[in-house]
């Protein structure tokens, strides 16, 4: 009987254990994701696109992100957004900790997410960031590496309108946190555009390619992933690394989104 309490209590002990590690591999073990695009007109480049860090670490100072980061030798990076996280103070040093690392890879630009637009110090912290060694768009445009390049910070619905910031040349890019927008960003007529906020729909569905929820989308969003496409347009979004509010991930690793234009 003792031995079969015995391996009742080891069986228990190794699910757990199986059931730590899921989830660790779900919300730490970084994923690259690749896209190839033709964009008419643009430059060759390679672009790393990530979002929703939430002032999350991979490891000390970020090691394993980084270095995932150097490993692709983009071009520039673009972070569109929630580098931090509104409720917690302190990660505000990890976001420009973050910074100053990754434009010793190569040129940083950021647009701000709906939770650096809610955060009182949001102002200081863009100062922060730009110190840091960020370009940072709050509905602005600027040209890196040959192309020209705007962003929407995520205010964007309450005192911005996109005509404002859209520039006539082309091709162009666009930064903007909130993916739920893209006809609206299409319209603009930008050729690409990079989004996250979605967090790949949080939990998502094996073998469908679907997520379970997404902010400003609801429940089966459509925007959590990927490219779309209208007209000319085509959007990536990134899946994000961090965790807001929900803080676990389901078959939906942290994701570093390799963006290659030919």
């Amino acid at each position: 009987m003792e031995l079969i309490w015995l391996w009742l209590a080891l069986g228990v002990a190794g699910a757990f254990a199986l059931g730590a590690l899921f989830v660790w591999f779900n919300n730490s073990c970084i994923k690259i994701t690749r896209y190839k695009l033709s964009v008419e007109g643009a430059p060759k480049l390679k672009i790393a696109h990530l979002s929703d860090l939430h002032g999350k670490r991979f490891g000390k100072r970020n090691a394993r992100l980084l270095n995932k980061v150097s490993e692709q030798s983009p071009d520039f990076i673009a972070v569109t957004g929630d580098i931090i996280h509104l409720y917690t103070q302190k990660n505000k040093e990890v976001a420009v900790e973050a910074v100053c690392s990754l434009k010793e890879i190569a040129p940083v630009v950021y647009v701000a997410g709906n939770h650096e637009m809610r955060n009182k110090g949001y102002r200081f912290l863009r100062k922060e960031l730009k110190e840091a060694g960020a370009t940072v768009l709050d509905n602005e445009v600027t040209e890196i590496k040959g192309i020209t390049v705007a962003g929407l910070n995520g205010a964007f619905l309450r005192n911005s309108k996109i005509d404002e910031i859209t520039p006539a040349v082309s091709p162009k890019i666009l930064l903007a946190h909130e993916p739920q927008f893209f006809e609206k960003y299409a319209r603009a007529g930008y050729d690409l555009v990079m989004c996250g906020h979605a967090h790949g729909g949080q939990w998502r569905i094996p073998f469908t390619g679907r997520g379970l929820f997404a902010p400003g989308q609801g429940a089966f969003p459509k925007y959590t992933s990927g490219v779309h496409t209208s007209g000319k347009t085509r959007m990536v979004i990134s899946r994000g690394l961090g965790n807001s509010e929900f803080p676990l991930r389901l078959f939906n690793r942290p994701e570093i989104v390799i963006i290659e234009i030919n």
